[in-house]
Formats: structure tokens, C-alpha cells, sequence
């Protein structure tokens, strides 16, 4: 994503690992919550970092939703 950016990219790749997971930091989630047996059924969540978490208030509101076309 930063490689073409020149003397930022020895900037980013010094913090890469504090800033950006790597692939399987980034599938985790995604793989826990289709496999894992004590999810099944589970629908319409949101997980982050292999945990249930909740929305913002912006992100359950209707109005706004409605006005974004959702």
C-alpha cells in the first residue's frame, strides 16, 4: 500500500508490524467466527479481534441509514 510512496515507505516499514496485522492476525476473526462450533447461528454481529463488540451509536442508527440508502 506505502511502496510507492518513497521516503515514507522506510517510515511505515519500521512500524509495519506495530500498525498492520499480518495474514493470519487478519483472517483470525473471520476464521473464528465461521468455524468455531459455539458461534453456529450467531448472525448479524460484529467481532472484532476474535470478540463480540458492539457498534457505535452512529452505526445503529436508522435515520442515517435510510438516508445512505441502507
Amino acid at each position: 500500500m506505502f511502496r510507492h510512496l518513497g521516503v515514507f515507505d522506510g517510515l511505515v516499514s519500521k512500524f509495519r508490524k506495530f500498525i498492520f496485522k499480518n495474514v493470519q492476525q487478519g483472517a483470525s476473526t473471520t476464521c473464528y467466527v465461521a468455524l468455531h462450533p459455539q458461534l453456529k447461528g450467531i448472525s448479524g454481529e460484529y467481532f472484532w479481534d476474535n470478540n463480540l463488540a458492539t457498534t457505535t451509536a452512529m452505526a445503529r442508527d436508522m435515520n442515517l441509514a435510510k438516508r445512505l440508502g441502507f
